[in-house]
């Protein structure tokens, strides 16, 4: 069985935001999980295959990129993109959430061809990772005519997540609201576009909306672009346990508001991150970061608290086997330091100034998959393979 080994870590970022930092130094690798976490003296009991040495800086889980809108592998006709995916990854995304294939030309809005693409974007995702970055695709969008039935199907076929709700015909809470439940009988993951319309084809979607629906995840909270008050933000957070998402393709302002807000009721396991690309907004391969860099620098949330919320928060929100630097956990990691230049002296004190950190290295089930990011600035400290 293929080992590998991190040692000289100078900051471990644990994704969980309750407890950020560990004062792990070292982590050994087997078969793709996490075996061990500790001092470098693991390496003499534990003979690895390969040894990475961090050089001081940082390793944090690597990022889950809640909001996506793939079609096919990593094409979409939605700003005539193709190698988005791969380009995330070299800004620390491992893994990726779609909220639905709604980008797809001619995508059927009747019942059948809604599950057909649901199913042949999930198996699709299943079969081949984008550049590498595990991305769950097949996010059913809700259309008039589904029934429970459809529901326990798609199951059968493996299919668990519902886009977000207001991007088909399905928008009002009378009738979304039995769907979400007929959903969650199945195992499903529930998603709902919150705020203002961000494209053509979506709608405006209220707080009172959202409670009336019940998902389980707040869709771009802070908008897309046009972010609902501070007050509807505020009754969401007081009136729900939502999962509450922050997209980068979005409203700051409400951003640093909802932040803010849960932080301070103590909530902030609420929070989760994603990019909401491909957009009208564009394509941002650095999105994550660049949420993480604007979080850390202008709201009450620490770097590592903010780094959590990209990683371990959106696991326990989609119940995924990845995010946090635990024994059994998929081993999925992002090296980083602060960029040359910075006035920060690691990452954390990077973000925490408003930089986004250099990427030495990505690795995803323990494989190294480049040691050098083609896209953020380069780090001060670069890991490097013994």
């Amino acid at each position: 069985m293929s080992k590998l080994g991190i040692k000289n870590i100078g900051i471990l970022v644990t994704g969980d935001v309750k407890a950020p930092i560990s004062k792990a130094t070292t982590i050994i690798v087997e078969d793709g999980k996490i075996l061990k976490i500790g001092e470098e003296k693991l390496l003499e009991e534990f003979k690895c295959d390969k040894v990475i040495d961090a050089k001081g800086s940082t390793v944090a889980p690597g990022f889950i990129d809640s909001h996506v809108h793939p079609v096919l592998g990593d094409f979409t006709p939605r700003q005539n993109t193709l190698g988005f995916i791969n380009g995330s990854m070299h800004g620390g995304v491992t893994t990726m959430i779609s909220a639905g294939e709604c980008h797809t030309p001619g995508r059927p809005k009747d019942a059948t061809g809604t599950k057909a693409l649901a199913v042949l974007a999930h198996k699709s995702s299943k079969n081949a990772r984008p550049g590498g970055v595990k991305l769950h695709g097949g996010a059913l969008i809700l259309e008039k005519g589904l029934v429970e039935k459809d529901f326990e199907e798609l199951a059968k076929e493996g299919v668990w997540l519902v886009g977000e709700i207001g991007l088909g015909s399905v928008k009002d809470p009378e009738e979304a609201a039995p769907m979400v439940k007929w959903a969650r009988k199945n195992g499903f993951k529930v998603m709902m576009h919150t705020g203002g319309t961000s494209i053509p084809g979506s709608s405006t979607i209220t707080a009172q909306d959202v409670i009336n629906t019940d998902p389980d995840v707040v869709s771009h909270i802070n908008g897309g672009p046009t972010a609902i008050a501070p007050e509807e933000v505020n009754k969401i957070i007081e009136n729900t346990k939502m999962a509450l998402e922050l997209v980068q393709c979005g409203n700051y302002k409400i951003m640093k508001h909802t932040v803010n807000a849960v932080k301070e009721k103590d909530q902030l396991e609420r929070i989760i991150v994603g990019n909401d690309s491909p957009s009208g907004s564009g394509i941002i391969p650095l999105g994550v970061l660049r949420t993480l860099s604007y979080v850390a620098s202008e709201t009450n949330a620490s770097a590592a608290e903010a780094i959590c919320f990209a990683t371990g928060n959106t696991a326990k929100a989609y119940g995924l086997n990845v995010g946090f630097i635990e024994e059994g956990k998929e081993a999925d990691f992002v090296i980083m330091d602060a960029p040359m230049g910075s006035i920060g002296k690691n990452s954390l004190e990077a973000l925490e100034a408003g930089d986004v950190p250099g990427v030495s290295m990505v690795i995803i089930d323990g494989e190294v998959m480049f040691t050098k990011s083609k896209n953020t600035p380069p780090a001060t400290h670069g890991a490097v393979i013994c």
